[in-house]
């Protein structure tokens, strides 16, 4: 054999090598200059993010190390204001307690009653009836938070309250009290306010895992006899860990940054009662114009919501991750 015809095939695969894209030798640089216009449309929603966003945000984080208060000159205070939190400061650090509290709370509530009006709705056999369920669990949605949180302070109501008057007609007058009004129970009114904390996205969330689960899977659990709660705690949860970590972080970051139905049921009170994190710092920043302190505040409500959230993330395994 004579060195061009070994040399032929060679010379064939070469030609054969399919030619690299014209896209791929053309560099950073000129990719970017011939989608250029697209980058341009790009810009303007960049820079109100930066504006409105990013800015801010940043800004409250480099103020928590000064002594701002609106109308004076900054001052450098260096850890000054977290050793004030966390020393000096009673009140955030009762706030803490109550945040806690809550954030259990949410999160407890979040894992369990949700998903179980989700597996109730799977295992409907009517699609009628699944598509009902699933529009009656998004209807509160629907309904603006405030409504919802007014019509709430109206059932703790102390005189003429849903829930006193309840407990009076099946004779229990010795429990009524006024919820939102006494130190006592102003916090776990709060707490326990939502019933029965279904209402929203977070049953769909489940239910979407659930509808995942692919039907080959069901059946085979039906034939080796796995039904009923053992499959529930053999095949659905483990197949739909992603949702429940989703719905422990969002569960974390609105519990320890939540601060709207304290202040609107309770502000707080009575007395700090029921003060959370959230809204002492507002409390800081638009009563008393306390903006570096504030910043402190928001600051250590950062680190510690992502602190958590990257230990959720890291140690609640999933077949994703």
């Amino acid at each position: 054999m004579t060195t061009e015809e070994i040399r032929a095939p060679a010379s064939h695969a070469t030609a054969a090598r399919p030619a690299v894209p014209q896209e791929r030798q053309a560099t950073l640089g000129q990719r970017i200059y011939r989608y250029r216009f697209v980058y341009l449309m790009l810009v303007p929603t960049f820079a109100l993010l930066l504006t409105f966003n990013y800015y801010p945000a940043f800004m409250g984080l480099y103020r928590a190390f000064f002594k701002w208060d609106i109308g004076l000159q900054p001052e450098f205070l260096g850890l000054g204001n977290f050793e004030k939190l966390f020393i000096r400061d009673d009140t955030f650090i009762k706030s803490l307690r109550h945040v806690s509290l809550l954030t259990s709370w949410r999160v407890i509530s979040a894992v369990t009653f949700p998903f179980i009006v989700a597996e109730l709705i799977f295992n409907l056999r009517s699609n009628v009836h699944k598509y009902s369920y699933r529009v009656l669990t998004i209807l509160p949605a629907v309904v603006p938070g405030i409504v919802i949180l007014l019509l709430w302070q109206f059932i703790y109501d102390g005189t003429h309250g849903l829930l006193n008057a309840f407990l009076e007609g099946v004779g229990l007058e010795d429990w009524q009290r006024p919820w939102l009004g006494s130190p006592k129970t102003a916090l776990y009114a709060v707490t326990f306010m939502g019933f029965p904390w279904v209402g929203g996205v977070t049953v769909l969330i489940y239910l979407a895992g659930l509808q995942g689960i692919s039907d080959e899977v069901i059946d085979s659990s039906l034939v080796d006899g796995c039904s009923g709660l053992r499959r529930i705690f053999s095949i659905d949860i483990p197949l739909i860990l992603g949702q429940f970590k989703l719905i422990i972080v969002l569960a974390v970051i609105g519990g320890l940054q939540g601060w709207v139905a304290v202040f609107v049921m309770t502000a707080g009170g009575p007395g700090t009662a029921s003060m959370v994190p959230g809204l002492w710092m507002y409390n800081n920043a638009f009563l008393w114009n306390k903006m570096g302190y504030a910043s402190a505040i928001g600051m250590f409500l950062f680190v510690l919501i992502m602190g958590l959230t990257i230990l959720n993330v890291k140690f609640v395994k999933t077949g994703d991750y």
